[in-house]
């Protein structure tokens, strides 16, 4: 069976002593003083040959490659630019040493909309991305906001997909919620282990809420961790904001026509099912979220999930090769 993984992360040098001081890699680091998650910084910049023993390992046929958090978001506009575009470089270059391999999502500086959109031309149009991931809010401001919507509207009429991957919430968010535990503890619940799915729930949320999906109908908007919380939400959010919202359809067909969601990082059934039943098999898609989780364990848990066979392909590869265009 053909496995294609879709949240694969990589990092340039240069991204990650930009955000030298960003709290996320300062979690990472207390982390690693403590024996875990080591060795995560070679992999993240390794496009080669480690990299592809990981996947031969797992029996992974593509990763599509993307920017980790923290990216370009977090940066100066003028920065963001060069680097989000050094980043791009470095993946077209890995896709073109290995192009039945490895796949690319853009990395875009969203800092600076326009140029956002200009780099988004650039690496579909000269370097054959199949789509852009962004790391959630740009200093508060989230997609939904009108600064941001001609990289919206650019991704549609491209027809490519967004990857909405989490970011950090904004620091009145982490004060009032996460605040009042050490540092390492609080960072944690900020981030991976609570918060980001949060924020990255709430941002689909003002995405629909604020007709984004009106106005860029055909936009694709692809989100990770099986549905960042949403789907077991779905029926509730639908029940009281259908009475609220000034939206052309009802609230949860967005998530049945503009959603997409993955596996990465997620490998438990329970929210598995409760995606499945929400969203149906024609809306997952299969990835690991490496190399923050082990390709095994993601192919271990598409093996064994109680599903039929005609599902399985569907995750495992059919469902990205129909969004994202990949025929390999």
């Amino acid at each position: 069976m053909k496995i294609i993984a879709l949240e694969e992360h990589f990092t340039t040098q240069a991204i990650r002593d930009a955000n030298v001081d960003h709290p996320l890699l300062a979690m990472f680091r207390a982390m690693a003083q403590r024996g875990q998650r080591q060795g995560l910084d070679d992999k993240l910049v390794e496009l080669g040959e480690r990299r592809l023993a990981d996947m031969d390992a797992a029996g992974i046929d593509i990763q599509v490659l993307s920017q980790t958090a923290p990216g370009p978001e977090s940066l100066d506009p003028s920065l963001a630019i060069r680097l989000a575009a050094e980043a791009n470089d470095a993946m077209a270059q890995a896709v073109s040493n290995h192009p039945e391999r490895f796949a690319a999502f853009a990395t875009l500086p969203m800092p600076a909309p326009q140029a956002a959109v200009e780099e988004l031309d650039r690496t579909i149009n000269q370097l054959g991305f199949v789509g852009a991931l962004i790391n959630g809010h740009t200093a508060g401001r989230y997609l939904d906001n009108e600064a941001f919507w001609p990289v919206l509207e650019r991704a549609e009429s491209l027809r490519v997909p967004i990857y909405l991957h989490p970011g950090r919430p904004p620091q009145p968010v982490v004060d009032a919620y996460y605040a009042g535990f050490p540092t390492a503890v609080s960072e944690a619940l900020a981030m991976p282990a609570w918060g980001w799915h949060v924020d990255t729930g709430v941002h689909v949320l003002r995405l629909i809420v604020a007709g984004i999906f009106d106005r860029f109908p055909q936009l694709q908007i692809i989100i990770g961790h099986l549905g960042e919380l949403l789907p077991s939400i779905i029926w509730r959010a639908n029940g009281v904001l259908n009475g609220i919202a000034d939206l052309a359809k009802p609230f949860e067909d967005y998530f049945f026509t503009n959603i997409h969601i993955t596996t990465s990082g997620f490998f438990t059934y329970p929210p598995f099912a409760s995606a499945l039943d929400a969203l149906g098999a024609d809306r997952i898609l299969f990835a690991v979220d490496y190399p923050y989780s082990a390709n095994a364990d993601a192919r271990r848990f598409l093996d064994d999930l109680p599903i039929g066979p005609a599902a399985r392909e569907k995750i495992a590869h059919t469902n990205s090769e129909r969004l994202l265009g990949l025929r390999r």
